[in-house]
């Protein structure tokens, strides 16, 4: 896979993410630990974001 390829693809999984996240918090019995876990991830591919597009502004 290419570098923007990637980017793409974990730009993708950052949006899947928020929506997630926006569906549990609109249940009025959301679950703490599942919002946590889920914006843990995001996170994480948010890190893995600029990791890959600061290498790519080079």
């Amino acid at each position: 896979m290419t570098t923007e390829g990637h980017i793409a693809a974990l730009e993708r999984r950052h949006l899947e993410l928020d929506r997630q996240i926006q569906s549990e918090l609109q249940n009025t019995r959301y679950d703490d630990l599942m919002v946590t876990a889920l914006k843990r991830k995001k996170l994480e591919v948010k890190d893995e974001l600029v990791k890959y597009s600061g290498a790519n502004a080079l």
